[in-house]
Protein backbone atom coordinates (compact mmCIF):
# COMPACT_ATOMS: atom_id res chain seq x y z
CA UNK A 1 0.00 0.00 0.00
CA UNK A 2 1.59 3.28 -1.10
CA UNK A 3 0.91 5.76 1.69
CA UNK A 4 2.59 8.60 -0.18
CA UNK A 5 0.16 8.17 -3.08
CA UNK A 6 -2.80 8.23 -0.69
CA UNK A 7 -1.66 11.44 0.98
CA UNK A 8 -0.77 13.02 -2.35
CA UNK A 9 -4.34 12.50 -3.56
CA UNK A 10 -5.83 13.86 -0.34
CA UNK A 11 -3.51 16.87 -0.60
CA UNK A 12 -5.08 17.78 -3.96
CA UNK A 13 -8.43 18.28 -2.22
CA UNK A 14 -7.06 19.47 1.12
CA UNK A 15 -3.68 21.24 0.80
CA UNK A 16 -3.47 21.42 4.62
CA UNK A 17 -3.59 17.66 5.15
CA UNK A 18 -0.01 17.44 6.46
CA UNK A 19 -0.60 20.15 9.02
CA UNK A 20 -3.70 18.31 10.23
CA UNK A 21 -1.74 15.08 10.57
CA UNK A 22 1.17 16.92 12.23
CA UNK A 23 3.91 17.82 9.75
CA UNK A 24 4.98 16.34 6.44
CA UNK A 25 8.09 14.75 7.92
CA UNK A 26 6.30 13.44 10.99
CA UNK A 27 3.41 12.08 8.95
CA UNK A 28 5.76 10.14 6.67
CA UNK A 29 7.61 8.70 9.65
CA UNK A 30 4.33 7.55 11.18
CA UNK A 31 3.22 5.95 7.91
CA UNK A 32 6.54 4.14 7.59
CA UNK A 33 6.11 2.81 11.13
CA UNK A 34 2.56 1.65 10.40
CA UNK A 35 3.71 -0.18 7.29
CA UNK A 36 6.50 -1.99 9.13
CA UNK A 37 4.78 -3.15 12.30
CA UNK A 38 1.19 -3.86 11.26
CA UNK A 39 -0.19 -6.72 9.26
CA UNK A 40 -1.72 -5.73 5.93
CA UNK A 41 -5.21 -6.47 7.23
CA UNK A 42 -4.75 -4.04 10.13
CA UNK A 43 -3.41 -1.14 8.10
CA UNK A 44 -6.79 0.22 6.89
CA UNK A 45 -8.05 0.38 10.48
CA UNK A 46 -4.90 2.18 11.65
CA UNK A 47 -5.13 4.67 8.82
CA UNK A 48 -8.79 5.24 9.57
CA UNK A 49 -7.95 6.09 13.17
CA UNK A 50 -5.20 8.46 12.07
CA UNK A 51 -7.42 10.33 9.63
CA UNK A 52 -10.34 10.41 12.03
CA UNK A 53 -8.10 12.23 14.48
CA UNK A 54 -6.81 14.56 11.77
CA UNK A 55 -10.26 15.35 10.38
CA UNK A 56 -12.21 15.24 13.62
CA UNK A 57 -13.01 18.91 13.24
CA UNK A 58 -14.61 20.96 15.93
CA UNK A 59 -17.99 22.53 15.33
CA UNK A 60 -16.24 25.89 14.96
CA UNK A 61 -14.20 24.58 12.01
CA UNK A 62 -17.32 23.28 10.33
CA UNK A 63 -19.12 26.56 10.99
CA UNK A 64 -16.24 28.43 9.34
CA UNK A 65 -16.57 26.25 6.24
CA UNK A 66 -20.34 26.68 6.15
CA UNK A 67 -20.07 30.44 6.54
CA UNK A 68 -17.63 30.46 3.64
CA UNK A 69 -20.18 28.51 1.59
CA UNK A 70 -22.95 30.81 2.81
CA UNK A 71 -21.04 33.85 1.54
CA UNK A 72 -20.96 32.30 -1.94
CA UNK A 73 -24.62 31.31 -1.77
CA UNK A 74 -25.60 34.85 -0.74
CA UNK A 75 -23.61 36.12 -3.73
CA UNK A 76 -25.42 33.79 -6.12
CA UNK A 77 -28.87 34.29 -4.61
CA UNK A 78 -28.63 38.08 -4.78
CA UNK A 79 -27.27 37.88 -8.32
CA UNK A 80 -30.22 35.83 -9.55
CA UNK A 81 -32.73 37.95 -7.65
CA UNK A 82 -31.57 40.92 -9.69
CA UNK A 83 -31.05 38.90 -12.85
CA UNK A 84 -34.63 37.65 -13.20
CA UNK A 85 -36.05 41.18 -13.09
CA UNK A 86 -33.30 42.79 -15.16
CA UNK A 87 -33.49 44.37 -18.59
CA UNK A 88 -31.22 41.58 -19.80
CA UNK A 89 -33.64 38.84 -18.74
CA UNK A 90 -36.49 40.71 -20.40
CA UNK A 91 -34.96 39.72 -23.75
CA UNK A 92 -34.78 36.03 -22.81
CA UNK A 93 -37.19 33.34 -23.93
CA UNK A 94 -39.93 32.24 -21.55
CA UNK A 95 -38.14 28.95 -20.92
CA UNK A 96 -34.86 30.71 -20.14
CA UNK A 97 -36.58 33.08 -17.72
CA UNK A 98 -38.21 30.11 -16.02
CA UNK A 99 -34.81 28.43 -15.70
CA UNK A 100 -33.22 31.53 -14.18
CA UNK A 101 -36.11 31.84 -11.76
CA UNK A 102 -35.74 28.21 -10.70
CA UNK A 103 -31.99 28.64 -10.19
CA UNK A 104 -32.74 31.72 -8.07
CA UNK A 105 -35.09 29.69 -5.92
CA UNK A 106 -32.47 26.98 -5.51
CA UNK A 107 -29.86 29.50 -4.36
CA UNK A 108 -32.30 31.09 -1.91
CA UNK A 109 -33.01 27.62 -0.52
CA UNK A 110 -29.28 26.98 -0.14
CA UNK A 111 -28.93 30.20 1.84
CA UNK A 112 -31.80 29.24 4.13
CA UNK A 113 -30.39 25.76 4.71
CA UNK A 114 -26.86 26.93 5.48
CA UNK A 115 -28.12 29.55 7.92
CA UNK A 116 -30.12 26.89 9.75
CA UNK A 117 -27.20 24.47 9.78
CA UNK A 118 -24.80 27.08 11.14
CA UNK A 119 -27.22 28.11 13.86
CA UNK A 120 -27.82 24.48 14.86
CA UNK A 121 -24.06 24.09 15.33
CA UNK A 122 -23.96 27.08 17.64
CA UNK A 123 -22.55 29.48 15.07
CA UNK A 124 -23.66 32.84 13.75
CA UNK A 125 -24.44 32.94 10.02
CA UNK A 126 -22.78 35.68 7.99
CA UNK A 127 -25.31 38.15 6.68
CA UNK A 128 -25.25 39.73 3.23
CA UNK A 129 -27.86 41.68 1.30
CA UNK A 130 -27.94 43.04 -2.22
CA UNK A 131 -26.31 46.20 -0.89
CA UNK A 132 -23.13 44.24 -0.11
CA UNK A 133 -22.46 43.20 -3.69
CA UNK A 134 -21.22 44.88 -6.84
CA UNK A 135 -22.10 42.58 -9.72
CA UNK A 136 -20.08 44.67 -12.15
CA UNK A 137 -17.01 43.21 -10.44
CA UNK A 138 -15.83 46.69 -9.54
CA UNK A 139 -15.36 46.24 -5.77
CA UNK A 140 -18.08 48.76 -5.04
CA UNK A 141 -17.38 51.20 -7.84
CA UNK A 142 -20.26 49.96 -9.97
CA UNK A 143 -18.05 50.34 -13.01
CA UNK A 144 -16.33 46.95 -13.15
CA UNK A 145 -15.70 44.83 -16.25
CA UNK A 146 -19.16 43.21 -16.00
CA UNK A 147 -21.09 46.48 -15.93
CA UNK A 148 -23.48 45.20 -18.61
CA UNK A 149 -24.42 42.00 -16.75
CA UNK A 150 -27.98 43.15 -16.13
CA UNK A 151 -28.49 44.87 -19.48
CA UNK A 152 -26.86 42.38 -21.88
CA UNK A 153 -28.30 38.87 -21.70
CA UNK A 154 -25.14 37.29 -23.15
CA UNK A 155 -23.03 38.80 -20.37
CA UNK A 156 -25.59 37.85 -17.72
CA UNK A 157 -25.38 34.18 -18.70
CA UNK A 158 -21.59 34.28 -18.90
CA UNK A 159 -21.33 35.67 -15.37
CA UNK A 160 -23.92 33.18 -14.10
CA UNK A 161 -22.01 30.25 -15.59
CA UNK A 162 -18.79 31.45 -14.00
CA UNK A 163 -20.41 31.82 -10.59
CA UNK A 164 -21.82 28.30 -10.78
CA UNK A 165 -18.55 26.71 -11.90
CA UNK A 166 -16.75 28.58 -9.11
CA UNK A 167 -19.26 27.29 -6.58
CA UNK A 168 -18.77 23.69 -7.70
CA UNK A 169 -15.02 23.95 -7.22
CA UNK A 170 -15.46 25.70 -3.86
CA UNK A 171 -17.59 22.90 -2.40
CA UNK A 172 -15.21 20.31 -3.76
CA UNK A 173 -12.28 22.10 -2.15
CA UNK A 174 -13.91 22.20 1.28
CA UNK A 175 -15.43 18.72 1.38
CA UNK A 176 -12.52 17.23 3.33
CA UNK A 177 -13.11 19.79 6.08
CA UNK A 178 -16.62 18.43 6.66
CA UNK A 179 -15.68 14.76 6.96
CA UNK A 180 -16.33 14.63 10.70
CA UNK A 181 -20.03 15.47 10.25
CA UNK A 182 -21.70 13.09 7.84
CA UNK A 183 -25.00 14.95 7.77
CA UNK A 184 -23.39 18.26 6.88
CA UNK A 185 -21.04 16.63 4.38
CA UNK A 186 -23.92 14.88 2.62
CA UNK A 187 -25.94 18.09 2.41
CA UNK A 188 -22.94 20.03 1.09
CA UNK A 189 -22.35 17.42 -1.62
CA UNK A 190 -26.00 17.61 -2.61
CA UNK A 191 -25.66 21.37 -3.04
CA UNK A 192 -22.43 20.80 -4.95
CA UNK A 193 -24.16 18.54 -7.48
CA UNK A 194 -27.02 21.01 -7.95
CA UNK A 195 -24.54 23.80 -8.65
CA UNK A 196 -22.99 21.60 -11.34
CA UNK A 197 -26.41 21.05 -12.90
CA UNK A 198 -26.96 24.80 -12.92
CA UNK A 199 -23.68 25.28 -14.74
CA UNK A 200 -24.58 22.68 -17.36
CA UNK A 201 -28.00 24.25 -17.91
CA UNK A 202 -26.49 27.72 -18.29
CA UNK A 203 -24.06 26.41 -20.89
CA UNK A 204 -26.99 25.00 -22.85
CA UNK A 205 -28.81 28.32 -22.61
CA UNK A 206 -25.72 30.16 -23.86
CA UNK A 207 -25.33 27.73 -26.73
CA UNK A 208 -28.90 28.39 -27.87
CA UNK A 209 -28.33 32.15 -28.21
CA UNK A 210 -27.62 33.15 -31.82
CA UNK A 211 -24.12 34.44 -32.49
CA UNK A 212 -22.50 36.61 -31.32
CA UNK A 213 -22.97 34.82 -28.00
CA UNK A 214 -19.56 35.27 -26.33
CA UNK A 215 -18.58 31.71 -27.25
CA UNK A 216 -15.08 31.65 -28.81
CA UNK A 217 -15.09 31.36 -32.60
CA UNK A 218 -14.89 27.78 -33.77
CA UNK A 219 -15.85 26.38 -30.38
CA UNK A 220 -18.82 24.19 -29.53
CA UNK A 221 -19.86 24.85 -25.96
CA UNK A 222 -20.37 21.59 -24.04
CA UNK A 223 -22.12 20.96 -20.70
CA UNK A 224 -18.73 20.19 -19.15
CA UNK A 225 -15.36 21.93 -18.81
CA UNK A 226 -12.65 21.05 -21.34
CA UNK A 227 -9.07 21.63 -20.18
CA UNK A 228 -9.04 25.11 -18.58
CA UNK A 229 -11.35 26.64 -21.17
CA UNK A 230 -14.16 28.83 -19.87
CA UNK A 231 -15.98 28.91 -23.20
CA UNK A 232 -16.39 32.66 -22.71
CA UNK A 233 -14.86 35.49 -24.71
CA UNK A 234 -16.31 38.87 -23.80
CA UNK A 235 -13.91 41.01 -25.81
CA UNK A 236 -12.89 42.71 -22.57
CA UNK A 237 -9.44 41.58 -21.48
CA UNK A 238 -10.03 42.43 -17.83
CA UNK A 239 -13.31 40.54 -17.75
CA UNK A 240 -11.86 37.51 -19.52
CA UNK A 241 -8.88 37.41 -17.12
CA UNK A 242 -11.24 37.53 -14.14
CA UNK A 243 -13.33 34.70 -15.57
CA UNK A 244 -10.26 32.59 -16.34
CA UNK A 245 -9.37 32.34 -12.65
CA UNK A 246 -12.40 30.08 -12.17
CA UNK A 247 -11.06 27.60 -14.75
CA UNK A 248 -7.31 27.51 -14.13
CA UNK A 249 -6.21 24.05 -13.02
CA UNK A 250 -9.03 22.21 -14.78
CA UNK A 251 -6.53 21.06 -17.40
CA UNK A 252 -5.18 18.45 -14.96
CA UNK A 253 -4.98 14.97 -16.54
CA UNK A 254 -3.48 13.06 -13.59
CA UNK A 255 -5.67 11.42 -10.95
CA UNK A 256 -4.41 9.24 -8.07
CA UNK A 257 -0.93 9.51 -9.62
CA UNK A 258 -2.32 7.89 -12.77
CA UNK A 259 -1.90 9.74 -16.04
CA UNK A 260 -5.32 9.45 -17.64
CA UNK A 261 -3.99 10.06 -21.13
CA UNK A 262 -2.07 6.77 -21.03
CA UNK A 263 -4.03 4.24 -18.97
CA UNK A 264 -2.81 0.73 -19.70
CA UNK A 265 -1.20 1.97 -22.86
CA UNK A 266 -4.46 3.36 -24.19
CA UNK A 267 -4.18 6.75 -25.87
CA UNK A 268 -6.76 9.20 -24.47
CA UNK A 269 -6.82 12.81 -25.58
CA UNK A 270 -5.98 15.39 -22.91
CA UNK A 271 -9.26 17.13 -23.68
CA UNK A 272 -11.25 14.02 -22.79
CA UNK A 273 -9.07 13.23 -19.78
CA UNK A 274 -9.66 16.68 -18.33
CA UNK A 275 -13.40 16.52 -19.02
CA UNK A 276 -13.73 13.32 -16.99
CA UNK A 277 -12.71 14.96 -13.70
CA UNK A 278 -13.43 18.24 -11.94
CA UNK A 279 -10.76 19.96 -9.88
CA UNK A 280 -11.12 21.74 -6.51
CA UNK A 281 -10.09 25.28 -5.63
CA UNK A 282 -8.83 26.40 -2.24
CA UNK A 283 -10.66 28.89 -0.04
CA UNK A 284 -8.01 31.48 -0.82
CA UNK A 285 -8.40 31.00 -4.57
CA UNK A 286 -12.19 31.30 -4.32
CA UNK A 287 -12.01 34.47 -2.24
CA UNK A 288 -9.64 35.98 -4.78
CA UNK A 289 -12.20 35.24 -7.52
CA UNK A 290 -15.23 36.68 -5.74
CA UNK A 291 -13.54 39.62 -3.99
CA UNK A 292 -14.28 42.10 -6.84
CA UNK A 293 -17.99 41.36 -6.44
CA UNK A 294 -18.11 42.11 -2.70
CA UNK A 295 -18.08 45.71 -1.59
CA UNK A 296 -15.28 46.54 0.88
Amino acid sequence: MNFQNIISEIEKVDPEVYEKLDTRRSAMQRFAFVGKVLAATAIPSALGSLFKKAYGQSSSTIVDVLNFALTLEHLEAEFYKQAVTSAAAATASASDKAALTLIRDHEVAHVAFLKTAITSLGGTPVNFTAANFDFTGGMGSGTGPFASAFTDYKVLLAVAQTFEDTGVRAYKGQSANLMSNNDVLEAALRIHSVEARHAAKLRHMRRMIPAPNLIPNGSTLQPWITLNQSGITTGNGTADAAIQKSYDGEENVTQANVTITNINGQSIASTEASEAFDEPLTKEQILEIVRPFIKP
